[in-house]
């Protein structure tokens, strides 16, 4: 905290986003629930508190779909925050999603902090996390995938039955979702995005309008990396939550629309995944 204020008071930035975060899939979400919740409100709390202190211009957060309860209707609109429970599996994290979220919202209303919450669907893109303990669904299978290519394995093991339909919106598409909403939105406005009740939303989310089922993800990304094997599902490990599509409708209105088809951008990493393999071998 302490490094921060000093960072601010040098830099003094007029816009902060907010889009570091502890983040993982379902194993790491599951084994590390403590640190999930710790360091991302550690994080959140820190950042907003000295956005306030500093009269930032404009705090953009980034939450995340999973702060939806587990059996919200589909899709998933604004309003469903905080009406049932998470899903278990990633319950941690989101309580501390829902926190910043909160904390943006109470500094808006009493200390006229002009923050505002975009709430992403599932992200992909360059430079992600490959770990199989700790990534994502996308990268933990092409990396599953282009390593069963390299050791030319006869099959790859998946989780779960593959049956979860998944929502996917490529991170250059958020970043411009976020450079959009900084010059754009203003719940203040008339015209601004309003809830159910017609009052004015400090959350929006953001998603592609498309899902596709793990399973056909699965096929898709063992078809680019050009994996000749079988695919087994692990029927022993978890789904997670079964559908999760976003209700992206308000925030489309004001003007924005994803550009990069999922296939293309899966295509595109792909590519620069292996580029980057065949660089470390190079330098081994």
């Amino acid at each position: 905290q302490e490094a921060l204020e000093k960072w601010f008071a040098k830099n003094k930035p007029t816009v902060v986003v907010i889009a570091a975060a502890r983040v993982g899939g379902i194993l790491v979400n599951s084994n590390q629930p403590y640190e999930f919740i710790y360091e991302n409100l550690k994080i959140e709390t820190n950042l907003i508190e000295i956005s306030k202190s500093f009269n930032v211009k404009r705090l953009l957060f980034l939450g995340s779909s999973c702060i939806y309860p587990k059996n919200s209707p589909q899709p998933i609109k604004e309003e469903y925050l905080l009406t049932s429970s998470l899903e278990p599996t990633n319950e941690y994290y989101a309580i501390a999603k829902i926190a910043g979220i909160k904390m943006c919202e109470a500094a808006r209303n009493q200390y006229n902090l002009d923050a505002i919450s975009l709430m992403p669907t599932n992200l992909y893109g360059y430079g992600d996390n490959y770990s199989l303990q700790s990534s994502h669904v996308i990268p933990a299978l092409i990396r599953k995938f282009y390593e069963g290519k390299k050791q030319n394995s006869s099959s790859v093991n998946c989780w779960g039955t593959g049956k979860p339909l998944r929502e996917f919106l490529h991170a250059d598409d958020l970043g411009k979702a976020c450079v959009f909403a900084l010059e754009t939105w203003n719940p203040d406005d008339y015209n601004s995005p309003k809830d159910e009740n017609g009052k004015s939303l400090l959350l929006l989310n953001v998603g592609s309008d498309s899902e596709i089922s793990i399973e056909n993800l699965a096929n898709m990304i063992c078809r680019l990396v050009n994996f000749r094997g079988k695919i087994n599902w692990d029927l022993s490990k978890p789904d997670g939550t079964k559908r999760k599509l976003l209700d992206s409708s308000r925030f489309k209105e004001l003007g924005w629309l994803p550009t990069i088809p999922l296939e293309k951008g899966l295509k595109n990493i792909i590519q620069t995944y292996d580029k980057e393999n065949k660089k470390n071998l190079l330098r081994l």
